[in-house]
C-alpha cells in the first residue's frame, strides 16, 4: 500500500469504516459464492470437491434445454414476472401521488401506516391468510359467493388462477412500501412550480400531469429498469408455498425448478447451470432495457 493511500485512509477513516461492512457483505455473500458457478461445467463429486471434480463442458445446459420442462418453466417465469410488473408497477406511483395530495397531516400519516402495514406480513403468514380466505368450504370469499347463489370455487386448485392470485396479493402487500421512494421524490418537487401552475389556471390534474409526474420520471425509469433486470428472478418462497400438484403446470418457475433439481434430486451441476442461465438472461435484459432508456433520452442506470 502506497504512502499516499495510507495518508488518504488515515485522513478519511470514518468514510472507509462506514463502507467496510457493506463491502464485506458483498464480498462474502455475493462474490465468493461466484466460484461455485464452476459446478455448472463439472460433474460434482463429494469426495473431490468443487475444485477437483471432472469438467463436463456444456453438458448440463444441453440437458436443461432438452428437458420437456425447459420452455414451460421459462415461460411461466417470464409471464408471471411480466404480469407482476404490468399490474403492480403503476399502483405505487398512483398511491404516492394520492398521499402527496393529502393536506391533512394526520390523515396522511394514517394512510401511509395502513398502506405500509401489509409489507411487514411475512410471506408464510401472507400465504396462510390467502389459503384461509380462499378455502373452498370455510373461506370468506367462497361463503360470500355461495350466499349470492354461486358455486364454491377452489381458487388455489385452479392452474389458470394461480398467476392472478400471486400478482394481486403481491400488489396488495407491496404497493404501500414501494410508494415510499415516490413519496420521497414528490416531496422534492418545488412548491413554486405548483404555485406557478395554479396562477396559470391549472387544476390538480394539471399539476400532477405537468409537474409531479415529469419531476419523478427519472425515479420511475430507474425503478422500472431495476424491475426489468429481475424479470427472471421471481422470489422463490411465495411461489413455492402457493404451489400444489394441481396448479404445478402454471406455478413451476425457474427458482422452484432449481430448488427441486439441486436440493431435492441432488443434481447440483444441472441446478447451477439453470441458475447461471437465469442470471445471464437477467443481465441481458437489464442491459437491453438500459440501452433502450438511453436511446429514448431518459435516465439510465449507467
Amino acid at each position: 500500500m502506497s504512502a499516499t493511500l495510507k495518508r488518504k485512509i488515515k485522513r478519511q477513516w470514518q468514510f472507509y469504516l462506514i463502507i467496510l461492512l457493506p463491502v464485506l457483505y458483498l464480498v462474502i455473500f455475493h462474490y465468493i459464492p461466484l466460484t461455485g458457478l464452476q459446478l455448472a461445467f463439472k460433474r460434482y463429486s463429494l469426495s473431490k470437491g468443487i475444485w477437483g471434480s471432472e469438467w463436463v463442458g456444456f453438458r448440463y445446459f444441453r440437458q436443461f434445454f432438452a428437458s420437456p420442462s425447459c420452455f414451460r418453466v421459462i415461460w411461466n417465469t417470464l409471464s408471471l414476472s411480466a404480469y407482476s410488473i404490468i399490474a403492480g408497477f403503476p399502483f405505487p406511483i398512483i398511491l404516492a401521488i394520492m398521499i402527496n395530495e393529502q393536506r391533512n397531516r394526520r390523515l396522511k400519516g394514517f394512510s401511509q401506516m395502513v398502506t405500509y402495514a401489509p409489507y411487514f406480513i411475512s410471506t408464510v403468514v401472507m400465504v396462510g391468510i390467502l389459503i384461509q380466505v380462499l378455502d373452498p368450504r370455510l373461506g370468506i370469499v367462497n361463503r360470500v359467493i355461495m350466499k349470492l347463489g354461486g358455486d364454491s370455487t377452489d381458487f388455489l386448485g385452479s392452474a389458470n388462477m394461480f398467476k392472478s392470485l400471486y400478482v394481486w396479493s403481491g400488489v396488495w402487500q407491496f404497493t404501500g412500501y414501494s410508494s415510499i421512494i415516490y413519496v420521497a421524490a414528490l416531496s422534492g418537487v418545488s412548491p413554486e412550480m405548483h404555485e406557478a401552475c395554479k396562477i396559470d389556471g391549472g387544476n390538480t390534474l394539471h399539476k400532477i400531469w405537468y409537474i409531479d409526474i415529469p419531476s419523478i420520471r427519472p425515479t420511475i425509469i430507474i425503478l422500472l429498469l431495476m424491475s426489468m433486470g429481475h424479470m427472471m428472478s421471481i422470489g422463490f418462497e411465495k411461489v413455492f408455498l402457493m404451489q400444489n400438484p394441481v396448479n404445478l403446470s402454471k406455478s413451476e418457475i425457474i427458482a422452484t425448478y432449481v430448488y427441486k433439481t439441486g436440493l431435492v434430486n441432488a443434481n447440483f451441476g444441472l441446478s447451477t447451470a439453470i441458475g447461471f442461465f437465469n442470471s445471464i438472461v437477467n443481465l441481458i435484459l437489464i442491459y437491453s432495457f438500459n440501452k433502450i432508456a438511453q436511446k429514448a433520452g431518459e435516465t439510465s442506470l449507467w
